[in-house]
């Protein structure tokens, strides 16, 4: 028989795979569309005459892409292979740094997504300090914002 507290726990550890495993859900979706849309750039007949830069920004923006869809879908595959293991604490564990990587990811490949539109729309110096606007909403609103919340919340009693 199981205890009422490791019951208790294993009701939390459910909803916490479940939880997680939504919130993905929409990431991915996002981040998939993204992919698509900067693996249909390379076949275009505009794109065979733009720069080393470009094509540099280009690869390295798709690459980050490529591995926030690698780390954003990793929990699922993690909770399908370690299904009825009695796993579900490491996958949760493992699926949150695997979703925050995958978000540091996602916000690199958005950063270098709107960098390149910038390069086309306003080139040069400009298009650079667009990117790094575009860096900075994303740090800010994904990673130093909350973290910053919760270090408050921890000085408070």
């Amino acid at each position: 028989m199981v205890s009422e507290a490791e019951e208790s726990d294993q009701r939390r550890l459910a909803r916490n795979v479940n939880e997680l495993l939504q919130e993905l859900r929409v990431a991915q979706a996002g981040v998939q569309i993204l992919f698509g849309f900067l693996l249909s750039i390379a076949f275009t007949e505009k794109y065979a005459s733009v720069s080393g830069y470009i094509r540099v920004t280009h690869l390295i923006t798709v690459l980050c892409a490529a591995m926030a869809v690698a780390c954003l879908t990793a929990p699922a595959a993690w909770h399908r292979v370690l299904f009825r293991k009695g796993r579900r604490e490491d996958v949760v564990r493992s699926g949150n740094t695997f979703a925050l990587i995958g978000l540091a990811f996602l916000a690199l490949a958005m950063t270098g997504t709107v960098l390149l539109l910038a390069e086309v729309i306003l080139g040069g110096w400009p298009a650079v300090v667009v990117g790094v606007l575009a860096f900075a909403v994303f740090a800010g609103l994904w990673f130093a914002w909350p973290s910053a919340q919760r270090a408050h919340e921890r000085e408070s009693p």
